[in-house]
C-alpha cells in the first residue's frame, strides 16, 4: 500500500476526501455484503480513482453513468462484482426527462439546465450527464433524488410550462454524437504539440490548459507536456471535446506529422 499513500500525500485535499470516501465504500461492500456506490465522478476525479484502484488490485467494482460513453459516472462496489446484474445497477440512477413547450425547441442548452438544478442545492457530484436534445433534456441523477428534483423543477420560472417526468435509467433518450474527421499537422507527438492543434491555441496556452488538468489521454488526467501520444489514443480536453488519433498519415514535405483525427 505504499504506492497508494504515496499517490493520496501528492492530491489536493478534496481529492484526498474523495479518496477516503471510496475506501470506506469499499470497505463498507465488503463487511456488509451489500452493493455501495459513489457520488457522480468528473474525469479527472475518475481518474484518481482509477489509479487508487489498479494499486489496490481490486477487481469488484463497476464505472457507469447510465450509457456506454457517458463521461460522468458512479462507481459501484460489491463484495463480489460476479454477482451484481444489470439491472440492480440500473435501480442506482434515474432521469429526469424535460419536454419542452414548442416555442422555447432549440432554445435551451446545457448550462440551463444545469443552473435549474443549481437553483434547486443540488450539488453537481449528485447529476451525472445531462444529454440536450432540440424539445428538451434527459438529466441523470441518483435515484434517491429524483422525487425531489421532478417536483421542485417545475417551480421554476424556465421550466414553468415544460412537462417534467421521472423515468428508468433504461428509457434514456441518447442520440450519439456525430463524429467529425479532420487532419492536422504537428511537429511532433507531443501531447503539448496536439493539444495546440486540436483546441486551437498557440504552445504556451496548450501548456496552460494541461496545466489546468483539463486534458486526458485514453480517460487519464494527463499534465505532463512531453506525453508522446500514440495511434489511437484518446485525447479529452475540457471544454473543446473528445478526439481519438485514428490514423498517422505519415510526414509532409516540410517534416511535419500529419495526422488524422476523430472528434
Amino acid at each position: 500500500m505504499d504506492k497508494q499513500s504515496d499517490l493520496t500525500k501528492q492530491q489536493k485535499d478534496e481529492d484526498k476526501i474523495l479518496i477516503a470516501k471510496v475506501l470506506d465504500k469499499i470497505k463498507f461492500a465488503q463487511n456488509r455484503n451489500k452493493i455501495e456506490s459513489t457520488d457522480f465522478l468528473d474525469l479527472r476525479q475518475q481518474s484518481i480513482i482509477r489509479q487508487i484502484l489498479e494499486l489496490r488490485k481490486s477487481e469488484n467494482y463497476k464505472f457507469f453513468g447510465g450509457y456506454k460513453d457517458s463521461e460522468r459516472n458512479i462507481i459501484v462496489f460489491s463484495n463480489n462484482l460476479e454477482y451484481i446484474n444489470q439491472e440492480e445497477v440500473n435501480n442506482l440512477l434515474s432521469i429526469i426527462r424535460i419536454t419542452l413547450p414548442n416555442n422555447l425547441n432549440g432554445k435551451y442548452e446545457h448550462r440551463i439546465y444545469l443552473g435549474g438544478l443549481m437553483k434547486l442545492g443540488i450539488k453537481r457530484e449528485k447529476v451525472g450527464d445531462i444529454i440536450v436534445r432540440d424539445n428538451g433534456a434527459d438529466i441523470i441523477v441518483k435515484k434517491d433524488l429524483s422525487k425531489y428534483i421532478n417536483e421542485n423543477l417545475k417551480g421554476l420560472t424556465r421550466f414553468q410550462k415544460s412537462n417534467i417526468e421521472i423515468h428508468n435509467i433504461d428509457e434514456l433518450i441518447y442520440i450519439p454524437p456525430e463524429k467529425q474527421i479532420f487532419k492536422i499537422n504537428v511537429p511532433s507527438m507531443r501531447l503539448d504539440c496536439i493539444v495546440g492543434e486540436l483546441a486551437r491555441c498557440s504552445r504556451n496556452d496548450a501548456n496552460k490548459i494541461l496545466e489546468e488538468e483539463r486534458v486526458f489521454v485514453n480517460f487519464k488526467e494527463e499534465i505532463r507536456p512531453s506525453k508522446n501520444v500514440e495511434n489511437g489514443d484518446y485525447i479529452t480536453i475540457r471544454g473543446k471535446g473528445r478526439f481519438r488519433i485514428i490514423n498517422i498519415l505519415g510526414k509532409t514535405k516540410s517534416g511535419r506529422i500529419s495526422l488524422e483525427i476523430e472528434k
